[in-house]
Order: C-alpha cells, then sequence, then structure tokens
C-alpha cells in the first residue's frame, strides 16, 4: 500500500523546513531556560508536514483542505516564533531569513494546492 502523502512535493519540502528547523534549535544561542518555546518552535515546525499528511489521509476533500489550512497556520506560527528568537538573539538574522525564505515557498505550494482541490470541488 502506498502512502499518497509521500507524493505531494509540498510534504517533502515540509519535512525538510522541520529538518532545518529542528537542526536550528539543536544551535540555539541560550541557555534553554525557555525550553517551552523551543519545544513550542519544533513541535510547530514538525506540525506542518504532519497536517499536511493527515489531511490525505482524511476522507473528503472538505477535510483535506482544512487540514492544508492548518497546515499554514503552523507555518506561520513557526515563522512567529523564529522572529521572536532572533529578537532575544537565539538565532541570527540569515537563519531567520532562511526561515522565511523557505516559509514562503512552503506557504506558496499550500496555496496551490488548495486552489488545486477547491477547483475540483
Amino acid at each position: 500500500m502506498e502512502l499518497a502523502f509521500k507524493d505531494l512535493v509540498v510534504w517533502h519540502k515540509a519535512i525538510d523546513f522541520a529538518d532545518y528547523v529542528i537542526s536550528l534549535t539543536e544551535e540555539l544561542d541560550s541557555n534553554r531556560k525557555h525550553y517551552r518555546l523551543v519545544e513550542q518552535l519544533e513541535s510547530a515546525a514538525t506540525s506542518i508536514s504532519m497536517n499536511i499528511a493527515e489531511g490525505k489521509g482524511r476522507s473528503s476533500k472538505k477535510e483535506f483542505i482544512q487540514y492544508l489550512y492548518i497546515a499554514r497556520g503552523s507555518l506561520y506560527e513557526t515563522v512567529t516564533l523564529a522572529i521572536i528568537f532572533e529578537k532575544r538573539n537565539w538565532i541570527d538574522k540569515q537563519k531567520l531569513d532562511e526561515i522565511e525564505s523557505k516559509s514562503i515557498e512552503i506557504a506558496s505550494m499550500l496555496k496551490g494546492l488548495i486552489n488545486s482541490i477547491q477547483k475540483s470541488l
């Protein structure tokens, strides 16, 4: 049995994005006393691909679209946390720019997928 979500390029991008964010948390310039924020960043970043996969496994296209919107929300949450981390000097501006660049690409792909599914309803 094939797992249909693995055919989605946006899912692969989201997996790579989560991996990148997790690698950044492992290098944080922080004494880790704000570990809940670190965990929230990792959670938000991994939630993107998980919601894409979960939505793809649902029984209707409308449900899939809803999960894609949730994935987009997690993406925005990740960027917001990264901005806070940059303000706290836990990550540098270059890493924030990389997160934002990757986020723009994923957000665009999510939007395209949502639009494509909506046209087929």
